[in-house]
């Protein structure tokens, strides 16, 4: 890698840094680009070497957080399916109540119909959601841990119309219902069992 890319990444990382930063302090509808290439100490159009927009830019700070709890399963050698699956319904909640409700609000708003999604908005976050979950799954029966016969489709679905189901409902209460408070036990009282059925050798 010659220097010049190595400055184009640490640029880069530097927006992706300080939008989050700012996104989790405040309104992502009133964070302007601006503000963000002021506090990076960089001119607005480098902003948009990188990114369309603040919500491009939003959608590929939350797939690196994702993706990061993919890669944490992976490393998670030591653990069970069922203690790994767990790490992921916990850190999926809390990588969200980590954002804020408004930006999920925000999310859910401007993805709800992805026919109509906003310019820039991630509506395909419920497919990467659904490949990860699916390849998770997938990997836990070639190293023999879940059933040949584990209907992979049906609980990957499960598994995300319970989280996107919090997230749902932790918006419409106006954050009474805390995810966090809930995520675990959810976990417990409706996933473990329906898993057990396919863990092999159960």
């Amino acid at each position: 890698m010659t220097k010049r890319q190595e400055d184009a990444l640490k640029t880069k990382q530097k927006l992706l840094d300080i939008a989050t930063d700012f996104i989790m302090r405040g309104d992502f509808n009133n964070l302007k680009v601006e503000d963000i290439t002021r506090a990076c100490g960089c001119a607005k159009g480098t902003f948009y070497v990188y990114f369309k927009n603040k919500e491009a830019l939003s959608c590929e700070i939350c797939r690196d957080l994702f993706n990061r709890i993919a890669i944490r399963l992976q490393q998670m050698k030591n653990k069970n399916f069922i203690e790994r699956m767990e790490h992921y319904f916990v850190s999926f909640m809390q990588e969200v109540e980590r954002y804020g409700i408004n930006i999920c609000r925000e999310w859910i708003r401007n993805v709800i119909d992805p026919k109509v999604a906003g310019d820039g908005w991630d509506n395909s976050k419920w497919q990467f959601d659904i490949d990860m979950l699916r390849e998770i799954l997938n990997q836990a029966i070639r190293d023999n841990e879940l059933k040949q016969d584990t209907p992979v489709d049906l609980l990957t679905y499960i598994i995300i119309s319970e989280l996107y189901g919090m997230m749902t409902c932790w918006c419409m209460s106006d954050g009474i219902f805390e995810p966090k408070d809930w995520t675990a036990s959810i976990f417990k009282t409706q996933m473990i069992p329906v898993f057990e059925k396919y863990i092999k050798g159960k």
